[in-house]
């Protein structure tokens, strides 16, 4: 599917894989609707790539409804979703004071991760329904949902985050049965160790990024947020990618820490 002329919503869209998305779509023709909660640095791109800023909280099912009718307002029909917002946590189940995990942090990353990326899924998909077909399949849009290596082979102290990864991952299959009906695809990226500007901060952020890339494969380096980007926007034009769970990792297996 081209997505020149259509609109693509894409959360997290202000920062990291999501700006990414965001520029890589709309340097192919579409217009970006930037879902996020930092409404300073999501209006500057949407406003340089000519695209719509809807500040959002995507566990609140009124703003991602608002975020996706600001699509469906551009005009131009709504063809994509990308799930891109998230946030991360450390936390053991039993911590070393002997303590159980807290279930209001675990809660919260669940709510955001998972529950925020059904809600954009959900509510862009009705919309999506309500275009009219674009080739004699019947297709009318593509859903790209970002997971995590993490939701399969989660290391210690992730047991918040995987567990909301790994719910997406299981959302794939079923979602993209449920969705077939209206002709939407579903697909979920999970990636592995990518560059983004969650591990510049602090002041040894080489030596930190040197020991994350100490298992990837090849080639051995973080990816680029622009390489996730080429990425999403091939699931959007491959016809037949649907129902998939892909890695993009350089070939990392996370070992326990």
């Amino acid at each position: 599917m081209d997505v020149n002329g259509s609109a693509a919503i894409i959360s997290g869209g202000a920062s990291g894989l999501g700006e990414a998305t965001a520029r890589e779509l709309a340097g192919h023709g579409a217009t970006v609707v930037i879902a996020d909660l930092n409404e300073q640095r999501g209006k500057a791109i949407a406003d340089e790539l000519g695209g719509v800023f809807a500040k959002t909280d995507v566990t609140d099912d009124e703003q991602v409804q608002a975020a996706v009718d600001a699509a469906v307002a551009t005009g131009k029909p709504l063809r994509v979703v990308v799930n891109s917002a998230g946030i991360g946590w450390a936390e053991r189940t039993v911590n070393r004071d002997r303590a159980p995990h807290n279930p209001a942090s675990f809660r919260k990353v669940v709510e955001v991760n998972l529950i925020g990326t059904f809600n954009l899924m959900r509510i862009g998909a009705a919309a999506i329904a309500k275009t009219e077909p674009v080739d004699a399949d019947g297709q009318r849009g593509v859903v790209v949902n970002t997971a995590s290596v993490a939701a399969l082979e989660g290391q210690t102290g992730q047991l918040a985050y995987s567990a909301s990864k790994g719910g997406i991952v299981g959302m794939t299959v079923p979602a993209a049965r449920d969705l077939a009906a209206i002709g939407v695809r579903v697909n979920t990226v999970c990636p592995g160790i990518i560059d983004t500007p969650i591990y510049g901060f602090s002041a040894n952020a080489d030596e930190f990024k040197a020991k994350l890339v100490a298992p990837v494969v090849f080639p051995k380096r973080m990816g680029r947020p622009d390489e996730f980007a080429h990425l999403v926007r091939s699931l959007i034009e491959n016809d037949y990618m649907n129902a998939e769970v892909v890695r993009f990792d350089g070939g990392i297996r996370f070992q326990p820490k």
